[in-house]
């Protein structure tokens, strides 16, 4: 997990070895997760004006990567005023999150996603009841390397043309342009205006695995609405590309290839724009640039909600994990987000002052259950 290459990497990496120190042959090495120790000194981020310090207990988070950046910034800040606190944060991705989480093996769970269906059902069967807490907005960025001069704006059309079920075994960008000229006689513009015929150039699609609630909201925004409009019952994504829950290797996969293709979460695009470009993006209202500001009027057309999932019991019996949510909550906490990236913000999107109100209020009065997921 990266949030700054100005400086977070480092410390992150800092957070981590105290904690496999201190850990006694806890020997994990995973690159896609960060876990904090309250007792670390010289973390970036400024102790909490919050914190009495007379906290202890352990932290247990997991999920989605996307939503770990926020949950490790504010877990330093909150660990900084209570060292008696332990904070382990990771980001296996959403869907691997919350099977841990209804095992009863976490006591938050991150999601770029709401909870579905089956998941309730697990947590049901579990007896575990929670607490679903919106913290902030993310857009999903599409994505090249810097290299790429052919492409600026992909329609929703191209993107199913390019990523949907009917690319599978395409390599090269020319290959996608017979389907897409095609679809649009169907399509017409209501998602977007294709970009077709596509350049002759090599097709290297990297992107998040399917335990990724990254994979999941791009199908759901994109592929599946595409899909349903040319009579495809269950679209989704091309099989036959390079798939990690590991964000900086998407980044990584991206930005060695010229002419490459893919997704990620907004931050983990801002914090690359010297090796990866992001697209501008044609939902049916023309192209539209994810911006903190596009994303959160509602224009750019690939955005969604992210979530904390709290384990209600655990929150009862254990004051560490209430005071960890209380403080991210906060002003100071919420305050980690936003697209000042030298001064340590997260660059995702705020929520507007009235959504966070009412995660606040949902947080205060214990209120279990969901309100967006379940289906």
């Amino acid at each position: 997990m990266r949030r700054s290459t100005r400086g977070f990497g480092l410390a992150a990496g800092v957070l981590a070895f105290a904690l496999f120190a201190a850990a006694c042959g806890d020997d994990s090495d995973s690159d896609d997760s960060a876990d904090t120790t309250a007792a670390e000194e010289g973390a970036s981020t400024s102790a909490s004006s919050e914190g009495s310090g007379d906290i202890s207990g352990d932290v247990v988070v997991s999920g989605s990567s996307t939503v770990e950046p926020i949950s490790v910034a504010i877990g330093q800040a909150f660990g900084d005023a209570n060292p008696a606190v332990a904070i382990q944060v990771d980001g296996p991705g959403t869907g691997d999150g919350f099977a841990r989480f209804c095992a009863g093996e976490t006591d938050i769970s991150d999601a770029s996603r709401p909870i579905r269906a089956e998941e309730v059902e697990a947590c049901e069967a579990s007896g575990i009841e929670f607490i679903e807490l919106k913290i902030a907005i993310d857009g999903l960025s599409v994505i090249t390397s810097t290299n790429n001069a052919d492409a600026e704006c992909l329609a929703f059309s191209d993107l199913y043309a390019l990523l949907g079920p009917d690319a599978t075994g395409v390599d090269n960008w020319s290959g996608a342009t017979p389907a897409a000229e095609a679809n649009a006689g169907t399509l017409g513009t209501e998602f977007g205006t294709t970009h077709a015929p596509y350049p002759d150039a090599p097709l290297t699609v990297t992107g998040p695995g399917e335990e990724s609630g990254t994979f999941d909201s791009f199908v759901e925004i994109v592929i599946a609405p595409v899909g349903d409009a040319l009579g495809i019952e269950d679209a989704t994504v091309r099989p036959d590309y390079t798939a990690s829950p590991n964000d900086n290797v998407i980044i990584e996969g991206i930005s060695q290839n010229d002419t490459s293709l893919g997704w990620v979460g907004f931050a983990f695009v801002e914090e690359n724009l010297d090796t990866i470009k992001p697209l501008q993006v044609d939902g049916g209202d023309g192209c539209i640039e994810p911006t903190v500001e596009t994303i959160a009027d509602g224009t750019y057309p690939i955005a969604r909600d992210l979530y904390i999932y709290v384990n209600a019991a655990k929150a009862e019996e254990n004051p560490a994990v209430a005071g960890y949510v209380d403080f991210y909550l906060s002003e100071e906490g919420l305050g980690v987000i936003g697209p000042d990236v030298d001064a340590g913000q997260v660059p995702y999107v705020p929520l507007a002052s009235a959504d966070i109100e009412a995660t606040k209020g949902v947080w205060d009065a214990r209120e279990t259950g969901t309100r967006d997921g379940g289906t």
